[in-house]
């Protein structure tokens, strides 16, 4: 089945992403995260403004990588600004970037696991969650501490794309053929995603990044928890939080009522949308 992965997967072209940038001298994945920065909150602004979400404020973003987002959260107007992010290796080039804007007075990196953070109560006006409710290993327990880190009447913006939509896996770095997840086991996508990425300059880090062993010792993707539309549901309503503002969004315009269908929306809906209120 490998050999059939790697066959169809020659079929499909790459999508543009953060790793082969960097890795072709085109740009950090920092400032890749920057000049995405408005595409990160565009589905919010259907509820909201910029304004409403930033200036200002007193602001957390969950999951922020190299924080190249989060340098452009800060150019909004922002009080302060604090980017969360579980490995520790993104913080120079984090840093770095907050300098080269002048946002270095408003921005802080903190090497957290986002489920026990070291912040007091009701510290921040302003939570953001983009694509990360599909990452944390315990996604109650993140909604949990961000209740209990908001200030009253604060909101936390999270959006996810779900993990059977095409990209879903989050493999798009070596693999281009579209709902891959769907037509291969994940051990043939362990295997081939290895050989696709094993002689790339970082091609190791990958590979360390996106699995790991279970106690049995089988391999699996640990870095996605597979975070369906269904599941998430449950999640929310069972949270402490009000929901100010939801959303599906199609892949398409024209795959909009199909995208409505419940167990067909999984797989035809891009991102979930969702404003939630202390």
């Amino acid at each position: 089945m490998q050999n059939l992965c790697m066959t169809v997967n020659k079929m499909f072209k790459l999508p543009v992403h953060p790793f082969n940038l960097n890795n072709e001298g085109k740009k950090t994945y920092a400032q890749w995260q920057y000049e995405k920065g408005i595409d990160t909150i565009k589905f919010y602004l259907k509820y909201t403004n910029v304004d409403e979400m930033f200036k200002d404020k007193v602001v957390l973003d969950i999951g922020c990588g190299a924080a190249g987002k989060t340098v452009f959260y800060a150019s909004k107007g922002v009080k302060r600004i604090v980017g969360v992010e579980i490995l520790e290796k993104y913080r120079e080039e984090a840093e770095r970037l907050a300098e080269e804007y002048s946002m270095k007075d408003k921005f802080e990196f903190v090497c957290a696991d986002a489920s026990k953070t070291p912040f007091e109560d009701e510290t921040f006006d302003t939570i953001i969650m983009n694509d990360a409710m599909e990452h944390v290993d315990e996604p109650e327990k993140v909604l949990e501490e961000c209740h209990r880190i908001l200030k009253k009447n604060g909101k936390l913006y999270l959006n996810f794309p779900p993990y059977n939509h095409p990209y879903g896996a989050h493999l798009s770095d070596a693999m281009g053929m579209p709902w891959v997840h769907v037509f291969f086991s994940e051990s043939t996508l362990i295997k081939t995603y290895k050989e696709l990425v094993k002689d790339l300059p970082d091609g190791k880090d990958r590979i360390e990044f996106r699995i790991s062993r279970k106690p049995d010792g089988t391999e699996y993707f640990s870095y996605i928890n597979k975070m369906t539309i269904k599941r998430a549901d449950k999640i929310l309503k069972n949270s402490k939080f009000n929901i100010d503002y939801y959303s599906e969004e199609p892949l398409r315009g024209f795959l909009k009522y199909p995208a409505r269908i419940p167990g067909v929306k999984e797989y035809l809906v891009k991102m979930v949308v969702c404003v939630l209120r202390k």
